[in-house]
């Protein structure tokens, strides 16, 4: 436990240090290695988390005094998403990104964003969650903006303003919560309202519903989703792939399970609420992806179509629990994490290859595309794995999380949920099916003859994505479900384990 400071120290020193490189040595290879050691050292780290159970506390002061980090199932599977992706996504950078202005200001705001989301994922303390939040965030607004063009930079100001509308709810339901119970650590929260008998009156709904309207921002469920298809569409690939793979997983649906089920305490209202926000995600996203000709554009929408998944299956774990349906309540919720694990790759992996064949044809239209099978087999492959998976083909990963939500929905009674869920699957293998159309199949259009497949740095990393896109599929076999996925369930299902976890006894 005494390194898991480093997920956090790393990453912001990282964040300092690499801009000033531009000032010495602005051709230098030394900025990459240097980015590629720390996120190496970060997933390394992440992975060993999973054997760790405990907090680090800041300057030895114990909670709910000091400020203190956390390391549970939920936070240390959270991370290996997050720096596994991190690390791909570097590789990937230091080629796509070798033509750009001196890529330290790149890897500065890359690693600014990443020490963001690890002290997210990692706290213990809601107001902390909030300053991590907000590093996090203003990153991202930099890195949408990076191109300095004036579509990436309305884009960039779009999000900057909804973003901030969305932090600025957290931090006023930040205050009532503290307000309501005296407390910022959120162990010491939730016995306060433990103790009250699970409620906390008119001011704890508030709260709730400040959260939701924060949180759901953050993650861009509908209708709090405007500023995402023009961000991720306007951001560099490698920056596009952690927004969708993970930053919006982080800021909106982690803090969403952490605080309503560690923290607060999901009632039969915010229950309802995540439902049917989920499903309207998933329909609408759907719908608007199906129109769109953009690639990267049409990934965006499909975003938010399985973002909805998610919470959706949030939503209904949360109403189980309240029922008593434990059992079924944690397939849910296990469903749910397993869906986040591979939406994060799948979107990460498709996201990098529109980067490169944004590169390699010089559009996003799919319109003016047509056979890259022939010019780019590999990066065809990849793409075509990561859209079997997101559609939830068997044997691809996507299928069994996917499965698995369904199989809660019908087991705990939702019927219209699992319909939904079915019906939107469907409809997505329909756009991707119509991508792998204009894309990657038929004649190769005369100005595209000319077309190479992508650079082997860049190819790494999405062959890497690609296997996982099957291989993640394992995680619900015997041995390592009980190592990643049900760790994660169990620390939802029971709230206040994670309350005696921090605070002993």
């Amino acid at each position: 436990m005494s390194l898991v400071f480093l997920l956090v120290a790393l990453p912001l020193g990282g964040g300092f240090f690499l801009p000033l490189l531009d000032k010495f040595w602005e051709e230098s290879r030394a900025k990459e290695l240097l980015a590629w050691a720390i996120t190496l050292t970060t997933t390394v780290l992440a992975f060993l988390s999973l054997g760790w159970r405990g907090i680090y506390q800041m300057s030895g002061w114990p909670p709910p005094i000091g400020i203190n980090l956390v390391v549970d199932g939920l936070s240390a599977a959270m991370l290996i998403v997050v720096n596994a992706i991190a690390l791909l996504v570097v590789i990937y950078s230091s080629k796509y990104m070798e033509d750009w202005t001196p890529t330290g200001k790149f890897y500065g705001l890359f690693f600014l964003m990443l020490a963001g989301m690890n002290g997210v994922i990692l706290t213990g303390d809601m107001f902390n969650l909030f300053v991590f939040l907000e590093i996090a965030s203003i990153a991202s607004y930099a890195l949408v903006g990076f191109r300095r063009g004036g579509e990436e930079l309305e884009a960039a100001f779009k999000y900057l303003v909804l973003g901030s509308i969305g932090s600025s709810f957290v931090i006023f339901g930040v205050g009532l919560l503290y307000a309501a119970t005296g407390n910022l650590n959120m162990a010491r929260i939730s016995l306060v309202l433990a103790e009250r008998g699970g409620g906390g009156g008119a001011l704890i709904g508030i709260t709730s519903a400040f959260f939701l309207v924060g949180f759901g921002l953050k993650a861009a469920l509908v209708p709090f989703h405007a500023w995402l298809p023009d961000a991720h569409s306007s951001a560099p690939a490698p920056i596009s792939a952690m927004l969708s793979g993970v930053l919006i997983k982080v800021l909106g649906v982690y803090c969403l399970m952490r605080v309503f089920f560690n923290v607060i305490g999901i009632g039969e209202v915010q229950a309802n609420l995540l439902i049917w926000g989920g499903a309207i995600s998933m329909v609408l996203g759907a719908l608007l992806a199906v129109g769109q000709e953009d690639f990267k554009r049409l990934l965006a929408y499909s975003s938010i179509s399985q973002v909805g998944y998610i919470v959706m299956a949030l939503g209904i774990g949360g109403s189980l629990l309240l029922r008593g349906e434990e059992a079924i309540a944690g397939l849910a919720l296990l469903g749910g994490f397993f869906h986040l694990i591979n939406h994060a790759a799948n979107k990460a992996l498709l996201f990098l290859n529109s980067g490169a064949i944004e590169e390699a044809t010089g559009t996003r239209d799919l319109s003016k595309m047509g056979g890259l099978f022939h010019r780019m087999p590999l990066t065809g492959m990849t793409t075509l794995f990561g859209v079997l998976s997101i559609a939830g083909i068997p044997p691809f990963a996507g299928f069994w999380s996917k499965l698995i939500i369904i199989v809660a929905a019908l087991w705990g009674g939702f019927y219209p949920e699992a319909a939904i869920l079915i019906a939107v699957s469907v409809l997505t293998l329909a756009y991707y099916m119509r991508v792998e159309r204009e894309a990657f199949f038929g004649p190769v259009p005369d100005r595209l003859k000319s077309v190479r497949e992508a650079p082997a740095m860049m190819n790494l990393a999405t062959v890497v994505l690609a296997l996982g896109a099957i291989g993640l599929g394992a995680l619900y076999l015997p041995g390592l479900r009980e190592l990643v996925l049900q760790p994660v369930s169990q620390v939802l299902l029971e709230g206040l384990r994670y309350a005696r976890m921090v605070l002993g006894g």
